[in-house]
């Protein structure tokens, strides 16, 4: 990648598109570079961690993916969505480190004839809204108990699960993004769901848009890790 010049942020760089971004970012635009990374780290982070189950190497395969997209992204042809590509990118390097870790097969290899118990869950809520102290409690141990749920999950459920009910894909596209059939996800989504005891969702209903938070100063951190990285071997 080219070195990256120093210009000056631009107001308003969060209303430009994707595409637009793509664009600054191939001449080695920082602004450009940190708000494309800004602006897709939580369904990365979720992405890996979703593969992963540990937050430090999540964010690395986050990194890592991060370092290799803008290190090809003269190969982007913009015929999908950034995200798409971006998320591919991660389940890749995800799965990677993974089977580098366990002498498994990939998630596409998984045998669908394991069974499961429980009860079914309905989609996750969009939103999370600050009231008390003490009801923010009450989520946060509420989110970290689903958290540890969702970490209990198979690994060929795990992913599915994260991608279409943390993140709201259809099935379609999250099949897509594991590279299995809509047939498979569903029935990967159906078993997976009654993993999670029906008692979930009536007792902490409201709480999953919080699931492993990626915001704020960590969110800034990834930028800057990013950016640093890509200096070095400018």
């Amino acid at each position: 990648m080219t070195a990256i010049p120093n210009t000056r942020h631009r107001p308003l760089l969060s209303r430009l598109t994707d595409a637009d971004l793509v664009t600054l970012a191939k001449i080695g635009d920082e602004p450009a570079i940190r708000a494309i990374v800004q602006r897709h780290n939580q369904r990365l982070f979720r992405t890996a961690r979703a593969i992963i189950r540990n937050d430090a190497e999540a964010e690395d395969v986050v990194q890592a993916s991060y370092i290799k997209a803008f290190a090809n992204l003269s190969a982007f042809r913009g015929e999908s969505e950034l995200s798409t590509w971006l998320t591919r990118i991660t389940l890749n390097e995800a799965l990677g480190r993974l089977r580098a870790q366990k002498n498994t097969t990939g998630l596409e290899e998984i045998d669908m004839h394991a069974t499961s118990a429980g009860g079914q869950i309905v989609q996750f809520p969009s939103s999370l809204s600050a009231t008390d102290p003490e009801t923010e409690l009450s989520r946060s141990q509420a989110r970290h108990f689903l958290e540890h749920a969702v970490d209990e999950l198979p690994d060929d459920f795990r992913a599915i699960f994260v991608l279409r009910d943390v993140e709201g894909m259809s099935t379609d596209e999250a099949a897509s993004y594991l590279g299995i059939r809509p047939e498979t996800a569903k029935t990967r989504l159906h078993r997976a769901r009654k993993m999670m005891r029906q008692s979930i969702e009536k007792r902490l209903s409201g709480a999953f848009s919080a699931l492993f938070p990626f915001d704020g100063a960590r969110c800034a951190f990834m930028a800057d890790r990013v950016v640093t990285a890509l200096r070095q071997t400018s």
